[in-house]
């Protein structure tokens, strides 16, 4: 099947046809670009307009139509204009995933100027931080966000404020009816593809988050490597086995629908699967919070064909009681994004999932969305691979000294495309580190087989990936040392089964004090969002390991401990 995939990934990027490739020019580096990708995302949202009367977004009872939304966009978007939002200019976006989020993400876009998504998950003091970092005009919020900022508002006294959901607005709030209110209107703009679309913030070593500048072109090109692997991958399948390629993506068979089920603030939810669902006609169902049961009966109620989530909700879909109950006939597959799927999950999905394939892809936020992908066989025959690289990028790996390596050797994995950021918003030392030459430095370890596809083996960067939420392990360092009992801390992952890694710190007190794991968790959960939070805590009665240079062993740290033993 392999030949097949080389065979169709050649006619599908050929000269004319919609996925073909040129080579554009991005911060003086020559990349590789789908020739057919609009200049902006004002161009794709636009261009959904014909889906007219189809179910665009559904939460609860509440439905948008395709009609519906372009005209509750183009209210918020002149509404922003009336505040004085222009080309540019940064609005932060901080709620759960209601369909206003989507609806604000669009009017931005619209405008030329820039969302900022906050995680909804910061606590007053990293709300604080990022409004500072991103100095945005006009934030949109829901009533915890408003209540949060309540509590900083004196910190931005500048700062207008729309409340989404709200009972009782404050006089220095917009109500969103009055929001609404307001006349549809979209001015005419003009937006490069280099422009910034939105800033995502992901963890830095300094122990604060990074806001990445994701750009027109990124959001664009990643939006059209995800249809090709989609349609690719499937097409190859369909005919390796002489049968007729699904259809996945719209147009004359049953509506694409899926589920929003991780936040719109990380590019898995808005780039791979709200922007895809969009340009499709498809449908997205919004959840209030994730419940594999409720989504099970989205599923059976709303003809769910997708599902994309972190690799635990699958799992989770999939083992509930109610999954032999309910008609999940409907989906074709079940997709895993932010986290590895686990090869014992790819194989219970090929098998127990009732014709609905598994699908996962390697990406990143500094990559406006996937790297590579892999999709139903591909996936199943190599389950610990990420998937097969995206056409339109050039990967490579390097040694500690950042020697090219040859082709199959193990290394750091650079990446050079489209589809990379600009940069993280007021930090050009972090942005010269991370880009160089064009080349995207992922921090991550792995090669590339004869085939094309991309495999991890371990992770450069000291993160822990907790159910497809990143947690540096220095942001944690720092707030656990603000605690007067903690002398030194090493912070690290912990493998779960259930989120594919917990929080784990092991800390050595502080002479004459005796701090609790419960004492010290509740201490964090004050200086970051709760998931950050250290489950595993082993207070020691000897100093942390270190090297010669001084620097914790953490790995031997790791390999010695037991869970038993932690607090």
């Amino acid at each position: 099947m392999y030949k097949e995939l080389q065979e169709v990934t050649t006619q599908m990027t050929a000269p004319g046809q919609m996925f073909s490739i040129t080579d554009v020019e991005v911060d003086g580096n020559k990349v590789r670009s789908w020739a057919m990708a609009p200049d902006s995302l004002r161009d794709v949202w636009l261009g959904t307009a014909h889906h007219a009367g189809a179910d665009y977004l559904v939460y609860r009872d509440e439905r948008w139509t395709y009609t519906r939304a372009h005209d509750e966009v183009a209210r918020i978007a002149n509404w922003l204009v009336t505040r004085g939002v222009g080309p540019g200019d940064r609005v932060a976006i901080a709620m759960r995933n209601y369909p206003e989020w989507l609806l604000s993400y669009w009017a931005i876009a619209s405008i030329g100027a820039v969302s900022v998504g906050v995680n909804a998950w910061w606590v007053a003091e990293e709300l604080r931080y990022g409004l500072q970092d991103s100095a945005p005009g006009v934030l949109i919020c829901d009533s915890e966000r408003l209540q949060r900022f309540s509590g900083i508002r004196e910190d931005f006294p500048a700062l207008q404020v729309a409340a989404v959901r709200v009972d009782e607005v404050p006089a220095w709030a917009t109500p969103w009816s009055e929001v609404l209110a307001t006349a549809p209107a979209l001015p005419e703009v003009s937006i490069h593809p280099d422009d910034d679309a939105c800033i995502f913030y992901t963890s830095g070593t300094t122990g604060r988050p990074k806001g990445a500048q994701l750009t027109h072109r990124g959001c664009v090109n990643n939006l059209f490597s995800v249809m090709f692997a989609t349609l690719s991958q499937a097409t190859a399948q369909a005919q390796a086995l002489g049968k007729e390629p699904p259809n996945l993506l719209g147009g004359g068979g049953p509506q694409m629908a899926s589920i929003v089920a991780t936040p719109l603030f990380h590019v898995t939810a808005n780039n791979c699967l709200a922007q895809t669902a969009t340009v499709a006609g498809g449908k997205l169902v919004h959840m209030h919070k994730w419940d594999a049961g409720e989504a099970l009966r989205i599923i059976e109620e709303e003809k769910i064909t997708i599902f994309s989530g972190v690799p635990t909700m699958s799992r989770e879909i999939i083992m509930h009681p109610d999954f032999s109950k309910r008609d999940t006939s409907s989906l074709s597959s079940l997709n895993g994004g932010g986290a590895a799927v686990q090869p014992d999950l790819v194989e219970k999905i090929a098998r127990g999932a009732r014709g609905a394939q598994p699908g996962q892809g390697y990406g990143m936020t500094e990559t406006c969305g996937i790297i590579s992908s892999a999709s139903g066989f591909f996936l199943a025959d190599k389950p610990t691979s990420t998937g097969v690289l995206m056409p339109v990028f050039e990967i490579k790996t390097v040694d500690q000294a950042g020697n090219t390596l040859p082709p199959g050797e193990r290394g750091e994995i650079c990446v050079r495309g489209p589809q990379l950021i600009k940069g993280y918003l007021n930090r050009p030392e972090a942005t010269a580190e991370t880009i160089v030459d064009g080349w995207l430095h992922t921090g991550d370890i792995g090669y590339v087989d004869k085939d094309n596809f991309v495999y991890l083996v371990d992770r450069a960067k000291d993160m822990v990936l907790r159910g497809g939420e990143n947690v540096f392990c220095s942001e944690v360092e720092v707030a656990l040392y603000e605690h007067p009992a903690v002398a030194e801390c090493s912070v690290f992952a912990v493998p779960d089964e259930r989120l594919g890694e917990e929080v784990g710190a092991a800390i050595f007190p502080a002479s004459g004090t005796h701090p609790t794991g419960e004492e010290l968790r509740e201490f964090c959960r004050g200086k970051l969002a709760a998931y950050k939070a250290p489950r595993y805590i082993w207070v020691m009665d000897q100093p942390l390991p270190r090297n010669a240079s001084g620097k914790f062993l953490k790995r031997e740290l790791q390999q010695s401990l037991d869970i038993a033993d932690a607090r």
